[in-house]
């Protein structure tokens, strides 16, 4: 089997954090990036020929992946960034994300393989694919569909499939209005029915059949989307079936879930499991010292190495990557992604130029609420928190968006500044 990962698009929902990176290259629980998600579930399933679309903003994605993800030569692993191209057969960038595999399908074609696996670089869940695979086979699919079930209230926000007791799909609705999803229901196991979730929804992942993507892309070649398009004119040509799951998942295509998501991993127990041994999350291998805290008060949080934490109050929080949080500081409900170098190294001697001098928390500071980008440096007596409830604001050195306060990568805010 071969995966493809597609890199999302211009990531405008996630904006400001993909105002200078791609989706899947948005840091995530302190360490991580998102596109180490179905990297890592990728190689946990022996998945080892991955190939990663993208097309927006993939200079630190591609960094990312080229420092991380190196096979050695007995294993003819490899993961392959593929971003759009002018070709013989294409001049235009990639469409969407049936658009995107069509034009990447030459490369593709150039390895041995029976099936396909299409995945997203942007969700939150950890699954074997190998338990996918079997299902697909014993199945005798064509196309197979990973679905979760959700309520009649999340529905409208995913494409809805609906399926026979056999679980084969016989219709497909794309975020269908709320008024129109009685009837849709699909059988479920009693625990689901039970909660209400009777719908299944596309997860986004597919495993095709060799011959089948190519058949169906080439059946269609102005269709640019799987979900819109591409899947459901195939459900009555071909055997499409859902492959039920029922773990955590979580699309991170809003700052909201980006910020829940993070918070939910620094609680006290998470729907994903990053301590998981039998299917470790794989990341750039930093060689960082260990955090370091001093005199400070914890609680409910992820503080990543070479943190420096000096008799502070934190509570609820993801503290990323070198960052520092100076004294007398309180940190609630925020995701602080840390820095790209250490807040006491000079500047002729860091291995980058762009950012503050001085990245970090100063002294005195209270935060509440706030998503802090890489590099942030915040000044001594700052206090960040949206009292007022503000939505969507646009402000000096920083953004709101979902109700979430956001200080982009490399801002500055000065001493005794309140937001």
């Amino acid at each position: 089997m071969i995966a493809i990962i597609l890199g999302g698009g211009a990531g405008k929902r996630l904006f400001p954090l993909t105002h200078r990176r791609s989706k899947p290259a948005v840091p995530l629980a302190g360490k991580y990036r998102l596109i180490d998600i179905p990297l890592s579930n990728s190689i946990n399933s022996d998945v080892s020929r991955i190939f990663v679309l993208t097309q927006f903003n993939s200079a630190s994605l591609n960094r990312h992946i080229a420092q991380t993800y190196r096979f050695d030569r007995f294993r003819h692993g490899f993961v392959t960034i593929l971003s759009a191209e002018q070709t013989p057969y294409s001049k235009e960038w990639f469409q969407g994300t049936a658009d995107a595999v069509r034009q990447s399908m030459q490369h593709v074609e150039l390895y041995r393989y029976n099936h396909v696996l299409i995945l997203s670089g942007d969700q939150l869940y950890t699954m074997d694919y190998r338990e996918m695979l079997d299902h697909h086979e014993s199945a005798n699919a064509d196309l197979t569909i990973a679905t979760i079930p959700v309520t009649a209230a999340e529905a409208p926000d995913f494409g809805i499939l609906k399926t026979g007791a056999d679980g084969v799909i016989k219709e497909f609705y794309e975020k269908p209005s709320p008024d129109s999803v009685a009837g849709l229901e699909s059988p479920v196991t009693r625990e689901m029915k039970d909660a209400g979730r009777v719908f299944l929804a596309s997860m986004g992942i597919y495993i095709f059949s060799k011959g089948i993507l190519r058949a169906a892309l080439d059946r269609e070649p102005d269709s640019h989307d799987f979900g819109k398009e591409i899947i459901p004119n195939s459900i009555d040509s071909i055997r499409v079936v859902s492959y039920p799951f029922d773990g955590f998942w979580s699309d991170i295509g809003t700052i909201r879930s980006f910020y829940d998501a993070n918070l939910m991993l620094a609680g006290q127990k998470p729907g994903f499991d990053i301590y998981n041994p039998k299917m470790p999350l794989y990341t750039n291998a930093r060689m960082l010292p260990p955090a370091k805290i001093q005199r400070s008060t914890i609680e409910n949080a992820l503080i990543a190495e070479a943190a420096v934490v000096v008799n502070c109050n934190i509570s609820n929080s993801v503290i990323g990557l070198r960052s520092f949080i100076g004294e007398h500081t309180t940190i609630r409900n925020t995701v602080m992604m840390g820095s790209d170098y250490f807040r006491w190294h000079d500047s002729d001697v860091r291995a980058t130029v762009d950012g503050p001098r001085r990245p970090g928390i100063d002294r005195d500071s209270f935060i509440d609420g706030a998503i802090i980008d890489l590099n942030v440096s915040i000044g001594k007596g700052c206090v960040i928190r949206n009292r007022d409830n503000v939505q969507h604001y646009d402000g000096d050195g920083y953004y709101i968006r979902d109700g979430i306060i956001v200080i982009p990568k490399n801002a500055s805010i000065p001493d005794g500044t309140v937001i």
